[in-house]
């Protein structure tokens, strides 16, 4: 959605910051801090272009880091989006929830190809689905054939989800894909979450947390419990943006207003509802790449990919991309969007590279430069 030349002017709509600017996007104008980072900053810029009204990246390797942004975390502000400033890091929950259940191949607990079945006894059944004929493989790398969303579950009297609801409304709305080859799905990662419940015997979040989390020293990321819908901290806000004749608004849409959809973690759950930071998330791919996480064969296993048929993430394994560096190489970690004002990515290669990336609106993945260009760039830039 290109925005040259259009009007932009600061304006307040009741209790919901609404944003009409000129020139950059929500005032904060200025780029970057750290220095010898052209090209990246070249990229982020175009990102943002058609992005949120800010963005930022965290990047660095094992010597140091460093960080650029442009445009604001909050709209009329000069506030810019820094590494520990909290954000919904949605679909990068996947690779969290990946690593648990790998961690509990590595203990013996579960078995990669046995039936999902064999853990979750009537879970994955009815509409065709056939829990017998689905590996825990199969699910994580989104090869069960299960299809769709679960956007027509139940919400409990208080407004939050259970995960059995989200399974059961999900199957039931949407029967298999007729060729069970890769589809994308959120389902298949709440099938994940009960298969970590049924087998710690804890919620699945707590696992997270206790397995992932805490071990890693992330101290700004969590799975917040139901009905937590707020953020810690200075956090980035999410915005929906649309023009009105000449002029762009932006509606500040971080907790699900204006129609943007939920904000409520439960819904999300296994497969989206994390709340984190750039900097954490590069902690945690890098971590992931060294071998910190899960032993070096599961790490093997959550590489084995298949093709997705999707530009710049072709290669999809247990919870991770891998994305092919113009640079050479492979770096593997995940995207994440939501509509209520996020859309981000973090990679690592395994040479300690790391970048991390987000922009405060949901941004369609084909416009050019898109977040994996700006991490590109990032973790082939020589500084």
């Amino acid at each position: 959605m290109a925005r040259t030349g259009i009007r932009r002017l600061g304006v307040a709509l009741g209790a919901v910051a609404v944003a009409a600017t000129v020139g950059a996007p929500g005032l904060a104008v200025a780029a970057g801090q750290a220095d010898g980072h052209a090209g990246v900053q070249t990229a982020l810029e175009g990102y943002r272009a058609h992005g949120g009204p800010g963005a930022a990246v965290h990047a660095g390797d094992t010597s140091h880091n460093w960080d650029l942004h442009v445009g604001p975390k909050v709209i009329n502000t000069n506030q810019f989006i820094g590494p520990n400033d909290a954000f919904r890091a949605a679909s990068q929950t996947k690779t969290f929830t990946a690593a648990v259940v790998l961690q509990l191949v590595d203990e013996g607990k579960v078995a990669l190809d046995a039936p999902i079945e064999r853990y979750l006894p009537g879970v994955v059944d009815g509409n065709g689905y056939d829990g017998n004929r689905i590996t825990v493989r199969q699910i994580l790398q989104q090869t069960s054939g299960v299809n769709g969303d679960s956007n027509k579950a139940k919400a409990k009297p208080d407004g939050t989800y259970d995960l059995r609801e989200l399974v059961r409304a999900g199957l039931a709305a949407y029967p298999p894909k007729s060729e069970p080859t890769w589809n994308y799905s959120n389902i298949n990662y709440y099938i994940a979450g009960l298969l970590i419940e049924q087998v710690t015997g804890m919620p699945a979040r707590d696992a997270i947390a206790a397995r992932i989390i805490q071990p890693l020293g992330l101290s700004q990321t969590s799975l917040p419990a139901p009905g937590d819908k707020s953020l810690p901290g200075a956090y980035v806000h999410g915005y929906k943006g649309g023009a009105v004749g000449p002029v762009f608004l932006w509606l500040d849409t971080t907790f699900g207003e204006w129609g943007s959809g939920t904000a409520e973690p439960s819904f999300w759950s296994t497969a989206g509802g994390l709340v984190s930071t750039l900097s954490d998330l590069a902690v945690f791919d890098q971590r992931l790449a060294d071998g910190k996480v899960v032993s070096t064969a599961s790490l093997a296993e959550m590489r084995k990919t298949v093709p997705t048929g999707w530009p710049g993430t072709e290669h999809y394994g247990l919870g991770l991309w891998g994305h092919d560096l113009s640079c050479g190489g492979r770096a593997w970690g995940l995207l994440g969007d939501l509509s209520t004002g996020y859309s981000s990515a973090t990679m690592a290669t395994d040479d300690g590279r790391h970048a991390a990336i987000v922009t405060n609106t949901a941004v369609p993945n084909n416009d050019k430069p898109t977040r994996l260009d700006v991490l590109d760039a990032a973790l082939c830039d020589k500084g």
